[in-house]
């Protein structure tokens, strides 16, 4: 009898160590489903915020790529003299602004990174942008773990990092591959190429496919990682954007009309090119990119 107490008394016994869940009946309305208008009607108010980078160097089309995916004038590209010196050090310039789309806000900020790999010796010039990234995340920290810390504490993390993929049409660069590799560990990459009109149907299939192998064969591991298949609907529409990357992509500023519908596009002698992604997902640019706030918040 005594042995017998003293085992089912013991606090290592499974039936007292391990917690059991079981459903629960129910004998009327409690407004559990209320939470989520709660949630929404908060969202509606204070917005969203997301925060992008993006990297490459420069001609590659990359502030005519964030005014195309937002469809709003964004970020103002400066006009390249071609007379004057090169910057000598890699200077990170951001911009802020609001969208508001039906009535949610969106706080988009933007980081632009000129004069990244312009340089003859380009040693170490990703040590600027790791630099900010990391400086964005300790800051963030410092204000959340105060005792007496702000209702809404300003998020200045870097969310996703477009990079552009000169389209050369062979493969990544040993400065793409170096840099890539210690900018995954940080933040969610997106490797697109850039000026995708300027390849052929073929040829960007290949320079596709030969990316995806140099990522595989470098340990780059780029959005959506998989930890992020946190269910089978998570993963089929990951493994669809994994299919898809790098993704090809077109900027264009202008709005030009086909077939009485106004597109943004760019007008060459042989048609015009509608601008926002090559068709390469069935998920939007908008939503894709809402997608990754979802997950970096």
């Amino acid at each position: 009898m005594a042995g017998t107490s003293k085992r089912s008394m013991s606090p290592h016994s499974s039936q007292s160590s391990s917690p059991r869940t079981s459903s629960c009946e129910m004998f009327g309305y409690v407004g559990i489903e209320a939470v989520l208008d709660q949630l929404k009607i908060k969202a509606m108010k204070t917005g969203f915020e997301f925060n992008i980078m993006v990297v490459g160097r420069s001609g590659l089309g990359k502030s005519t790529m964030v005014n195309t995916l937002f469809k709003s004038k964004v970020w103002k590209s400066s006009p390249v003299n071609k007379l004057g010196p090169l910057p000598q050090t890699l200077q990170l310039q951001s911009v802020t602004h609001t969208i508001e789309e039906k009535g949610v806000k969106l706080k988009l900020t933007v980081t632009d990174t000129p004069g990244f790999g312009d340089q003859i010796n380009n040693d170490k010039c990703w040590d600027p942008i790791l630099n900010y990234i990391n400086d964005q995340y300790e800051h963030y920290l410092q204000e959340e773990v105060l005792i007496t810390r702000q209702h809404h504490i300003p998020d200045t993390r870097v969310h996703i990092c477009v990079y552009f993929v000169p389209p050369t049409g062979h493969c990544l660069r040993p400065l793409d591959i170096e840099f890539l590799k210690r900018l995954c560990r940080v933040v969610n990459v997106v490797p697109v190429i850039a000026r995708a009109d300027s390849l052929t149907l073929e040829e960007r299939e290949a320079f596709r496919w030969q990316i995806q192998e140099d990522l595989k064969k470098n340990g780059i591991f780029v959005y959506p990682q998989k930890c992020f298949d946190e269910d089978t609907d998570d993963k089929a529409l990951n493994d669809k954007i994994r299919e898809k990357i790098p993704f090809a992509v077109v900027g264009a500023d202008r709005e030009h009309t086909v077939n009485g519908k106004c597109v943004l596009g760019r007008k060459t002698k042989w048609g015009i090119i509608e601008a926002p992604i090559c068709r390469t997902s069935k998920t939007s640019p908008i939503m894709f990119t809402m997608k990754i706030i979802e997950y970096t918040d």
